[in-house]
């Protein structure tokens, strides 16, 4: 599952140890050559999914780690891209293998756009309104269930009105699958290290189910469409084996934050 250059079974177990954010800064030089890093397959497809949805004006990647989604992003936003995560270390290597600062061209213009890196907490988001597309990428197993509603509240009030907020998300494994024993032993030792260490490590696989994520979302305020990524088959029983969740902004009568 690694590569030579990834980390070593000691590093894995020393982040394992730590809190998210310094676990993730001591991974950071080698984060790209671990399967944690969200594969470059997920993230064509969600790119070509997106593209006629557009054009996006500025984009943000949600807990952008060393920036994939934000390359995505690059070649969906006419203007701005900017990644947002809690860990600097992550935040330094996106910084060095994309680069800042980059001018952006007048819209309609062929130029790319500008590119930012921001240290912040998602569930306590520096922004206004000023963004018509959020991404994300692989990072809800970092929150707990219940601090959902206020993540989905704050990417909410980082859109503009009409803006979306957009991810993948994969069907479960079925108990007969190796994946779904596995999955299960990771959070069962993950709750077992959170139950006796502290600073916690909040990492599990199994915690976004789709129907919570759908009722939370419309609870926010968005109208949310589903989306198949072809690209990865179907299961036994025709369902799709990965979706792309759309939700967007909606600004009604009654809705939170809506108009009168």
């Amino acid at each position: 599952m690694f590569t030579p250059q990834g980390p070593t079974l000691r590093e894995l177990a020393v982040q394992a140890l730590s809190s998210i954010e310094h676990g993730y800064d001591l991974l950071a030089p080698k984060f790209d050559h671990t399967p944690f890093r969200t594969p470059d397959a997920i993230l064509e497809a969600v790119g070509s999914a997106l593209e006629p949805m557009g054009p996006f004006t500025t984009g943000l990647d949600l807990c952008c780690g060393t920036g994939a989604g934000v390359e995505v992003l690059r070649d969906l936003c006419r203007d701005s891209v900017t990644g947002v995560d809690i860990s600097a270390g992550m935040l330094a290597v996106g910084r060095s293998r994309l680069g800042t600062g980059k001018q952006a061209s007048p819209a309609g213009g062929s130029g790319a756009p500008t590119v930012a890196f921001v240290r912040a907490d998602a569930r306590a988001l520096p922004f206004g309104p000023e963004f018509d597309l959020v991404v994300s990428f692989g990072a809800f197993g970092h929150f707990l269930p219940r601090e959902l509603p206020g993540l989905l509240s704050g990417v909410r009030a980082v859109l503009r009105p009409g803006g979306r907020f957009a991810f993948p998300i994969m069907a479960p494994p079925r108990a007969d699958s190796p994946w779904y024993w596995a999955l299960l032993g990771f959070d069962t030792v993950m709750r077992v290290r959170n139950a006796v260490r502290r600073p916690t490590f909040v990492m599990y696989y199994r915690t976004f189910r789709l129907g919570d994520v759908e009722r939370e979302l419309a609870r926010a305020g968005f109208r949310t469409e589903l989306h198949a990524l072809n690209e990865f088959g179907r299961r036994r029983d025709g369902s799709p084996r990965a979706r792309m969740v759309v939700a967007t902004r909606e600004d009604l009568p009654g809705a939170p934050g809506g108009g009168a």
